[in-house]
């Protein structure tokens, strides 16, 4: 019984990743696609061309999604520590 919860623990805790990471991370790789062809089409190089729009949009992200993300996080913790008394008996 403890393996399986460890790996439905450990599974649960991949998802919650996986769902707080994504808000921002899309979002940023949509951007950097998008700068990366406007920069190989017109053969400009510079590096804080690409870096300084996925910085605001990653500032945009945290400020619209960063309170879900915190409350996935909490409520995935409150969960986890709710199932320690069912492993100590």
């Amino acid at each position: 019984m403890e393996a399986d919860f460890f790996v439905g623990v450990a599974q649960n805790g991949l998802w919650v990743l996986c769902l707080a990471a994504a808000p921002i991370l899309l979002p940023i790789l949509v951007t950097g696609v998008l700068l990366g062809m406007i920069q190989a089409a017109t053969s400009i190089n510079e590096q804080t061309l690409t870096f300084v729009p996925k910085l605001v949009i990653a500032a945009i992200c945290l400020a619209l999604f960063g309170t879900s993300m915190l409350v996935l996080l909490t409520d995935f913790t409150r969960d986890l520590f709710a199932q320690i008394p069912l492993l100590v008996r």
